[in-house]
């Protein structure tokens, strides 16, 4: 039976990092099988692991869900942020999501509790298409769709060139492969445009269709094989915003 180490195993579980789970450790706020133990521990699938005396694993099939997140609603999960994500969707076993989605924008977000995929899908430099559907408060030219396509000034970097297409006098597709902050709202607003309404609608293989706001569904089974073989080869670097 595979055995790690328990910061390790911690971390996979969503519950926090691996250095935060070294401090919680030396604090003395985990146990192992019901004992307190030290740094170092190694540990398999069948033990139970408890923070502060919550049991933080169990034997759970893993979980992958498309939710439709509505405006308003935070991806944390601090429980204690009013209109957090995970209370929102009150859904029977513990789960995370896999990136953020700003608190103003609307669309597809996955939530999991598999540890593993998050790690691999995070993982910048992989080109992990993301498309956005996005309103405007002007009209849009053809101007701004050439600047928006071949790189914009944001946070002292230089956004990658990317597929933009206009839809309407007020609306546009965009597909990005990067995960800067906020980076739709900050590429407008340099070329003096603002967002009125952003919804993400495809992440890599999976699109949100006709799912309503505030409702989920779990990857079909062939969903989940394509995603694996997608991040299958995620090399290790920064993370990116989902």
């Amino acid at each position: 039976m595979e055995v790690k180490r328990l910061n390790k195993a911690i971390s996979e579980t969503g519950y926090c990092s691996r250095r935060a789970a070294d401090k919680l450790i030396e604090e003395g706020h985990v146990k192992v099988n019901g004992e307190k133990v030290g740094l170092g521990v190694k540990v398999s699938a069948t033990d139970a692991i408890s923070v502060h005396d919550q049991i933080i694993t169990k034997e759970v099939r893993n979980i992958y869900l498309v939710f439709h997140k509505p405006v308003g609603i935070t991806c944390t999960t601090d429980t204690k942020i009013r209109g957090n994500i995970i209370t929102y969707m009150n859904y029977p076993e513990r789960i995370f999501p896999v990136g953020r989605l700003d608190k103003p924008s609307e669309g597809l977000i996955f939530m999991t509790n598999d540890g593993d995929i998050v790690n691999k899908i995070l993982r910048a430099k992989n080109n992990h298409e993301k498309e956005y559907i996005v309103t405007v408060s002007k009209k849009i030219t053809a101007a701004f769709i050439k600047k928006m396509g071949n790189g914009i000034p944001v946070l002292d970097t230089i956004t990658d060139t990317c597929n933009v297409e206009k839809i309407n006098d007020y609306t546009f597709k965009i597909i990005l492969t990067q995960g800067l902050n906020r980076q739709i709202r900050r590429m407008c607003e340099y070329l003096d445009y603002e967002v009125t309404k952003l919804k993400r609608v495809r992440i890599m293989n999976i699109s949100l269709n006709n799912l309503k706001p505030g409702k989920y569904r779990e990857f079909t089974e062939r969903e989940l094989q394509v995603m694996n073989r997608l991040v299958g080869n995620s090399s290790k670097t920064e993370e990116a915003s989902l």
